[in-house]
This record gives structure tokens, sequence and C-alpha cells, in this order.
């Protein structure tokens, strides 16, 4: 290597001392300590926390969701539980200041900027560590060779990340999913927690805790924001933003994930053609696809298309769900399948901001609604169709156990009321119901909540919003169960 490339270890120690202002002041930066916390951090903390368990903790997720700013607060937390500040290491990646370094080559500049003796009870936390070739490799070792100190690392290009943590750092990373911004957090960091009250809604025979509102009217309003502009914090406070959210979310993410960070992991040669096709998806978010219509109407060949999906759904951009049959039988040859954004905001930024009587609405309220799902990847979510003679039966959410192959529950997801008021005319949903011997299923309207019965099946009507909220506020309480 050429040493005229190498930059003087004085230089790093510098960038070192400036990235880890705690190493004297003992805080962090106000613009970090000055941001409110997601409702994820009391589910991620515990992660940093756990020392019995030789384990590097993996924070992945999309762009600009607020990885980097949930570390920040890690460390916050932290230093007010008194943890010497000299044993807190913040180390972003994607500085170019690092290119020719190793994960532990850092850290002994670390040592050294300290005068340390040795590493003992340390948190190291590694931004963005995508940037590092082989990372996985490195932090690895790193776990085996320092089993007092504890490694978290974050990054956004998720296509590396989930592939990696899962092949080569089996038994040594634990992946935590921190999804765009979910409408129940949404709603607290606006402060309009006093929309909501615990309350109980019958589902079948039985009641059950949930959500619910003082004001339907109120929580749309702030639900068509959230469609529009709601899924990145920063986001949800700027007005500046928000009149220009096009340029701000194609810059800062559509472009680095699409034009930077997937080319250069996967060695995309036409990334105007995967950017197009992103485009494309966009728009028709929520609906059903075969690789002979994506083919015929992008001109692009069927191989070339299942890549492209691949990796925009391992970017955390897109979420395919399959299909199963109306006895929620697997297909045995995957012809068709729905694709839908993870943040309906994308649409926005995209195209432009849609109205509540907008003939998109009802796709991106389906699209808002599974977006809520995504720290639960584990859940095998699919959605039915099948044919009938003539006819044709869908229903848009499906739960099926993963043990015994059987529906455990379906929601069909509308942003209207007229199925509260004609329930008969949910001929699908109750075909399902039917067929697999499912006696209750869930309804969203628009703003209507109750139970109403077809022939002994009962059909729990909820607001969209009221629902959404709901997603969020369970999967925070499921806690690490999740």
């Amino acid at each position: 290597m050429n040493n005229s490339f190498l930059i003087p270890s004085e230089k790093i120690i510098e960038r070192l001392r400036y990235e880890n202002p705690w190493w004297v002041s003992r805080q962090i930066p106000v613009s970090y300590s000055s941001l409110s916390k997601r409702l994820y951090f009391d589910m991620f903390y515990p992660y940093v926390k756990e020392n019995h368990i030789r384990r590097a903790v993996v924070l992945m997720g999309p762009r600009r969701v607020g990885k980097t700013v949930m570390i920040f607060h890690a460390i916050n937390e932290l230093l007010e539980e008194e943890v010497n500040p000299q044993k807190i290491f913040f180390i972003g990646i994607d500085n170019p200041i690092y290119v020719h370094l190793g994960l532990e080559d850092i850290m002994m500049l670390c040592k050294e900027a300290l005068k340390l003796d040795h590493f003992k009870d340390c948190y190291v936390f590694f931004d963005e560590i995508q940037y590092l070739k082989d990372w996985e490799r490195h932090l690895k070792v790193l776990v085996d060779s320092y089993p007092d100190t504890k490694f978290v690392a974050s990054g956004s290009a998720a296509a590396a990340l989930k592939w990696h943590s899962t092949e080569s750092g089996a038994g040594r990373f634990t992946d935590f999913m921190l999804p765009p911004l979910t409408f129940q957090e949404y709603i607290h960091l606006k402060k309009l927690d006093h929309l909501i009250y615990n309350g109980s809604i019958e589902y079948g025979n039985q009641a059950i805790s949930y959500c619910l509102t003082h004001d339907i009217r109120a929580l749309n309003t702030e639900f068509l924001h959230y469609l529009n502009f709601g899924g990145y914090p920063e986001v949800v406070f700027s007005e500046k933003i928000q009149s220009d959210v096009g340029r701000y979310i194609n810059c800062d993410i559509v472009d680095k994930v699409l034009l930077r960070d997937l080319p250069s992991l996967y060695g995309i040669k036409d990334v105007q053609e995967l950017n197009r096709f992103f485009t494309y998806l966009a728009y028709n978010s929520g609906n059903e696809f075969s690789y002979e219509t994506m083919s015929r109407e992008s001109g692009i060949l069927k191989e070339t298309l299942k890549r492209y999906l691949e990796y925009l759904e391992a970017a955390f951009l897109i979420k395919v769900l399959n299909k199963v049959d109306v006895n929620a039988k697997r297909l045995k040859r995957i012809t068709s399948f729905k694709v839908y954004l993870t943040n309906p905001s994308l649409r926005t930024a995209l195209f432009s901001p849609i109205a509540e009587t907008d003939n998109e609405m009802g796709n991106m309220v389906e699209t808002a609604i599974l977006s809520q799902w995504m720290h639960r990847e584990k859940l095998d979510l699919t959605y039915a169709r099948w044919r009938d003679g003539r006819n044709e039966g869908e229903v848009d959410l499906v739960l099926v156990d993963e043990k015994n192959f059987k529906p455990i529950w379906g929601v069909e997801i509308k942003w209207s009321n007229r199925y509260f008021d004609k329930p008969t005319e949910l001929k699908s949903l109750f075909q399902f119901c039917k067929a697999n011997n499912i006696q209750k299923a869930l309804v969203t309207s628009l703003d209507q909540s109750g139970v109403k019965e077809v022939d002994s099946i009962k059909f729990t009507f909820i607001p969209a919003a009221v629902y959404a909220y709901n997603i969020g506020d369970i999967t925070l309480k499921m806690g690490n169960e999740v």
C-alpha cells in the first residue's frame, strides 16, 4: 500500500476525540440530547446492557429512521448510570478517515487517545458499519477477543447487514430491527397522547384491552398526515422539509440506497433501471403483481426482476407478501404476490401528498398498516386470494401458524364505512372464515366501531387509524418477546 495514502494516527485520534466529546465533557452533544427518544428505545437499551451473553448487537433499519440518534441516547443513558465516560467509544465508520483501518485498529487508537491500560467493561458503538469491507468477520473477532466489552453496530445498507449477520455471525450477533416511525410513535412524538385512552373492544366472545380514541376525526387527520409525512422523525417536526419532502427523501434516502448502497454492495450496473423499477413499485404499492406482468410492463427480464425485488426488500424499501389460497395453503409455485412500501411517505416523496378522498387512499392505508408490523419480522404474514368459479376472493392480511399451517386470523383493511353498514357484502372474508372454521375477524373502517354478526361469524369493526396505532402499541408491550 502506498504510504502517501495513509492518514497520520494523530489526525485519526483528533477525529475520535471530536466524535466522543463525553470523554471530557461527560455529556453527549446537545443536538442529540435535545431530540425525543423513540418508543423503541426502551426495547433496544436492554440489549446494549446485556453482558451475560457474549454477543454484539446489530441495529438495522432503513435510512433516516433514527439509528444514530438511538445510539447517542444509549450513550446518554450509560453516562446517567455513571458508566465511566472514557469507557464509551463511538466510531462513525462512514467517515473516510477510517477507510484503511480494521475495527480493532480503531479501538487501539481509542486506547492510545485515552492512555488506557486495557479494555474492560467498555461499550463500543460502530455506526454505519457496512462501509467496512468484511465487517462481520472483524466484529466477530472482537466479540471473541474482548469478552468484557459490549459491541453495538448500526447500519442502513440492510441488504448486507441482514445477510452477513445471519450467515457469518451465528451465535455472536443479535439483530435489532428499527422500523420507520410507527403511528403510535408519531402520536407520542407530536404530544397528542390525549387523543388516546385505554379501553376494550369485543372480539369474538371476549373483551380485549385496546387503545381507543375520544376524537376519531382528529385522529384521522393525524393519520392522513402520517401517511404523507410520518415515517421519518425529522420530517414530522419540520414544515420546511414537508414543503419539499420529495427532495429530502429522494436525495437522502432513495438515491443513497438505490444509487450508492445497493450498487456498491451487489455490483448492480444499471442503477437507472433499478430506480425506475422502484418508482413503478412505489406508485403501485399494495397491488398484486406477477413476474410476467412486471416484465411486460417494465421491459426487465424476470430473473433480473427477482434480484431487484430481493435487494429492495433487503434494503427495507419494500415488503413482499406471498399468497395463500382460501384454505390458507401456500401455492407450490409463486406466480403472484403483493408488494408494499415499508413506509407510505415514500410514495408522497416520489409523487405528491394524497388526500382523504383520493383513489389511492385504500392502498396507502393498507401500506401504512403493513408497515406497522415491520419489527415483527418473524410473523408469517400473508394475504389470501383464490378463484371460485367465476368469482375471485381476497383477504388483505392473514397470519398463518407455522406449526400447523392453519390461519390464526384474517383482517380486511378498508377506508370506508360501507361494510359496517352492509357487513353481508364481506363475502370473501366470510368465505375464508367458513373454510377455516374461524368464528371472528377484524375489519377496519373510516370511523365506525362495533360488532356485526353474519351467520354466526362476528366481524369486529375498528377505524383504520385506531388499528394502526394498536399494532405499534402491542409490539412495544410484547417487548423482548417479539
